[in-house]
């Protein structure tokens, strides 16, 4: 078997067991990984893949480990990192499911997961200081970086941020450059992928329709697949509300991708059969976009005015990382605990070399120690 597949699957399986806090948690665990320790590309085009993932729907985590995955170790790679990646957090989110649906109510598990948001900000806050060395390569990338970290966090959505930053920082440096090449013509940038069907009638095949379309036009954090899903299951009756929040819960709790919720609400509507076409839904439509887009971002950075465009979006992603980070340290940072944790994380990050891994299993070491003089 190729060696670099092995790598792949070791690699993604490890971070999809460990991996908690959300997108921004697993990229910046995805960068200690993979360029830090494994060097299996150059920073920056690191920074290409997460420029272009934010602008694809689905998963941005997930899709970051099927892109890394091709770049290592092909097509195959793609696929066998993604599916590492995804299995861990199903698995145990299916398992949850069948304790859920035998005895009515959630496992306690608030006291493990206490620690965990204090320890990601330091590695979220790591990996941001790193990208945006690369990143930051003019006075004009900074100002628009800062002017999409405004933005962002007055509400914007980041999508629209993130589009907005690339359209203007392209025209801005190709209008300053005066290039006098001729231009290719554009390659497109994303693919969408729209579905319009009508759903049968039987359970199994209603249940993956849902969760593809779902899959194929979510952008965004839990909360908006929560409205997503609200929606398509709540509305129709084939789901609860405080089912559904129960089902979101879940998703924040497990390591992996948030939509890892997909199983659990698979599981309650149809058991393992549910379970698993609701997962694959979901997931789906991901691994098809990375599939198409991946050949094409080497391509665009060889044109003079899509590199201006991932230029600009890489900048525009490193300042949304730093809003969430700013967000996530706002709503975490609640109490002297959460502080001692965070300032722990931080320490172990940039003082030492313990990893990311490490530095989570402290977080949930400390937190069910430090969540006892919480009341």
């Amino acid at each position: 078997m190729n060696p670099n597949l092995i790598e792949v699957a070791q690699v993604f399986f490890k971070l999809g067991c460990f991996a908690f806090g959300g997108p921004a948690a697993h990229i910046a665990m995805m960068e200690d990984e993979i360029i830090e320790k494994r060097k299996w590309m150059t920073r920056e085009y690191f920074l290409d893949l997460i420029g272009t993932t934010n602008l694809i729907p689905g998963p941005n985590s997930t899709e970051m480990t099927m892109h890394c995955g091709y770049e290592r170790a092909g097509k195959a790679g793609l696929f066998v990192a993604g599916i590492s990646f995804i299995f861990p957090a199903t698995i145990i989110t299916a398992i949850l499911a069948y304790l859920y649906v035998k005895y009515g109510k959630l496992p306690e598990v608030e006291p493990f997961m206490y620690g965990i948001k204090p320890a990601v900000l330091a590695i979220i806050a790591s990996a941001i200081l790193k990208l945006s060395k690369k990143a930051l390569k003019s006075t004009e990338l900074i100002i628009l970086g800062i002017l999409v970290l405004v933005v962002s966090l007055l509400g914007v959505n980041e999508i629209v941020a993130l589009l907005a930053a690339g359209i203007l920082g392209m025209l801005y440096f190709y209008m300053k450059s005066k290039a006098r090449t001729n231009l290719n013509t554009f390659s497109p940038l994303l693919l969408f992928l729209g579905i319009n069907t009508t759903i049968a009638k039987i359970s199994t095949l209603k249940l993956f329709l849902i969760f593809l379309k779902v899959g194929a036009i979510l952008y965004g954090s839990g909360y908006v697949l929560f409205a997503y899903l609200d929606a398509e299951l709540v509305t129709r009756g084939l789901l609860t509300r405080a089912e559904l929040i129960d089902a979101i819960a879940m998703g924040q709790f497990t390591p992996g991708p948030v939509l890892s919720t997909s199983t659990f609400i698979g599981y309650q509507l149809n058991g393992f059969t549910g379970a698993l076409v609701a997962t694959t839904g979901i997931f789906l439509p991901s691994f098809l976009f990375v599939l198409i887009l991946n050949p094409f971002i080497p391509r665009m950075r060889k044109s003079t005015i899509l590199r201006y465009f991932l230029d600009s979006v890489n900048v525009a992603a490193v300042a949304v990382m730093f809003a969430v980070l700013l967000v996530m340290a706002r709503d975490t940072l609640i109490d002297w605990q959460s502080i001692v944790i965070a300032l722990i994380a931080t320490i172990l990050i940039f003082r030492t070399k313990i990893g990311p891994i490490w530095t989570i299993i402290m977080g949930v070491f400390l937190g069910f120690i430090l969540s006892d003089f919480i009341k």
